[in-house]
């Protein structure tokens, strides 16, 4: 599977989805040194205006994949393909 840069995008209140906390967060410099700093996704700044994470996704996007919305991409990861007893059929749900 290929590697995806995510281009998360600060919104209006300095805001962006993190994929290592699964959640939206406040993209501080708490944020920044306690998680972004460390993680093995991290791959940017976005030019200062977010911060940019290479990671594996399932989901049908661009590459590179740019976030503006980070509640909307937060819900938009939270579809999971898993497969059946056959493997032979995908089904997506949400978890």
């Amino acid at each position: 599977m290929e590697l995806i840069n995510h281009i998360n995008y600060t919104d209006q209140n300095d805001n962006i989805y993190c994929c290592l906390r699964n959640r939206v967060v406040k993209l501080n410099q708490a944020q920044q040194e306690q998680f972004c700093k460390s993680c093995k996704m991290f791959a940017g700044t976005a030019d200062g205006r977010g911060v940019e994470c290479a990671w594996e996704d399932v989901r049908n996007v661009s590459n590179p994949h740019i976030v503006i919305d980070p509640a909307r991409e937060f819900i938009s990861n939270q579809r999971r393909v898993v497969f059946q007893e056959n493997w032979s059929q995908r089904t997506s749900y949400c978890v």
